[in-house]
């Protein structure tokens, strides 16, 4: 057996049957040579009381010296209780990306998550995550790429964020399944952008503008029933717009919508007497289940962001989106001396931090308060009161 230097390998020549050189100085390295004339280079170890052979390199492409290093490295590893060979089908092996989401959907996201947020999951895998990873083994995507990814996505910094977040999920399942080892999860350190949580509130003025321009689109219908009713049941009732669009009569009980499912879960909402008016004006059809209908038979009406843009520009509210409208409502209701506890229930929060954002509106009444009483203590303080 001789050392396994260029000069040895350039004299072995091919047979009518492969056959194995080992090297005379590192036992388990060896060179196997094909009736082809091809040479590669493999180690051969012992591992549960079976002989197994790996090979990783083909001479020409890697040099003597080169495979003594990696097979050094290798043989090191067997010492230490791996399996080179199994290691290295399980990378072969490794599923794409792309089988991992597909993966995630179906086995994850279809029993676990609400429609709407499995359409989300399902838009970041398609036009974000696979155009640049889908086809990288699951096993050789490094923190590195994730960051990479998540830079060139820096214009659109929320969808960023939210990219990230089904990949970390994607990644934690990978693991639980065994496809990548455990804590390896490539999300991890990778700095989210920093997020502008917007608050707009329609004050009085701008309430009044948008219902102005309600009636008259409802005069000239210009835009759908459905549209306007969805507009008024939004800005009267604080639901969120997936609630209201898909809104069904049978979910209705007086004066209570009751949600069977929402973001939050099951919950009631509590209407008041203008919102039950508008639910009241509103025509049941015989083949539709949905209060705000869609243009196809038994539908709901699927898009209201065009209609209102339409809308909030004819109000001279360019900047106000439909969420805004829920925003409204709380404020209406601290402007009224609702407590934040009540201001929550009546959104559907589950957590205090969330409605915690209306905190500082809550000042604004007190401000009042205190400027009415200190003006008039002042007043009996100058003689003038």
């Amino acid at each position: 057996m001789p050392k396994l230097t260029k000069r040895a390998i350039d004299s072995a020549h091919p047979q009518s049957a492969d056959y194995i050189l080992f090297d005379e100085q590192l036992p388990g390295f060896g060179l196997r040579v094909l009736p082809s004339g091809k040479k590669s280079f493999l180690i051969q170890y012992r591992r549960n009381r079976h002989t197994r052979r790996l090979t990783f390199g083909r001479f020409g492409t890697m040099t003597a010296e080169q495979a003594r290093t990696k097979a050094i490295e290798l043989l090191a590893a067997v010492k230490a209780g791996r399996d080179p060979g199994a290691e290295a089908a399980h990378r072969k092996n490794a599923p794409t990306l792309s089988v991992l989401g597909s993966r995630f959907l179906e086995e994850h996201v279809s029993q676990h998550c609400r429609q709407s947020t499995a359409r989300e999951y399902r838009r970041s895998i398609e036009l974000f995550i696979n155009p640049v990873l889908g086809s990288a083994s699951v096993l050789e995507i490094s923190r590195a790429d994730i960051a990479a990814l998540h830079h060139k996505m820096h214009h659109i910094p929320y969808q960023a964020n939210r990219t990230l977040g089904v990949l970390c999920k994607m990644f934690n399942l990978a693991e639980v399944w065994g496809l990548r080892p455990d804590g390896s999860n490539p999300c991890r350190h990778v700095k989210r952008y920093p997020e502008e949580k917007r608050e707009r509130f329609l004050d009085e003025e701008e309430l009044a503008r948008l219902g102005q321009v309600l009636r008259e689109i409802e005069t000239e219908s210009s835009e759908t029933a459905s549209t306007i009713a969805a507009i008024r049941l939004l800005t009267l009732t604080g639901c969120r717009l997936s609630e209201i669009l898909t809104l069904k009569w049978q979910y209705i009980e007086g004066d209570t919508i009751r949600l069977p499912d929402s973001k939050t879960g099951k919950r009631a909402v509590y209407l008041g007497a203008a919102a039950r008016d508008v639910l009241d004006g509103i025509e049941k059809l015989p083949d539709n289940p949905y209060v705000i209908t869609g243009k196809k038979p038994g539908s709901h009406l699927t898009d209201l962001q065009h209609p209102w843009q339409r809308i909030r520009s004819r109000a001279g509210l360019e900047d106000v989106r439909i969420h805004d409208l829920r925003h409204s409502f709380a404020s209406g209701a601290v402007a009224l001396g609702e407590g934040l506890p009540m201001i929550g229930k009546l959104l559907g929060h589950t957590q205090v931090q969330t409605t915690a954002r209306y905190a500082h509106l809550a000042a604004d009444p007190v401000k009042l308060a205190a400027e009415r009483v200190s003006g008039s203590l002042a007043a009996a303080l100058n003689g003038s009161g």
